[in-house]
């Protein structure tokens, strides 16, 4: 099937998004484990948001898990002391999860380091940076 010519270059664009974000794996595996998690733990904890109050069925949805997976990362998580797990209120069948303080205080340091650009994207000139942040930011907030 041949592509449209206008097409091409989004597909082109999301290809090199895509080989970008895989070639920073690593880097994020490393970040993980400065904090003592694992890849998966800090992603849970980062779809948390604080003061929020997640379900485990959500979180396993947004993990793109199955809910059985997802109880040894909210095991390890609770045994750190960084969320906590309840029965909620009209059904106590469902586990809620919140953030704890020390929780909200590893999730703050991960935003803080995950913030930080790869070196790939630093070391574009700046008009780069600011043609791709505002192309990426038209493309995020389209309806």
């Amino acid at each position: 099937m041949a592509l449209r010519q206008e097409t091409e270059p989004a597909v082109e664009a999301w290809t090199l998004i895509w080989r970008l974000v895989q070639a920073n794996k690593p880097r994020m595996v490393r970040l993980a484990q400065e904090l003592d998690l694992a890849p998966m733990q800090l992603h849970a904890l980062r779809l948390i948001e604080p003061g929020a109050e997640v379900p485990m069925g959500v979180l396993a949805q947004s993990l793109f898990c199955d809910p059985s997976n997802v109880t040894g990362i909210v095991d390890r998580l609770e045994s750190r002391g960084l969320i906590a797990r309840h029965g909620a209120a009209h059904d106590r069948r469902v586990k809620i999860l919140t953030l704890t303080d020390e929780g909200e205080r590893i999730r703050s340091e991960a935003a803080r380091l995950m913030e930080e650009a790869p070196p790939e994207l630093a070391a574009l000139p700046r008009e780069a940076q600011v043609a791709l942040r505002d192309a990426l930011r038209a493309a995020v907030d389209r309806p």
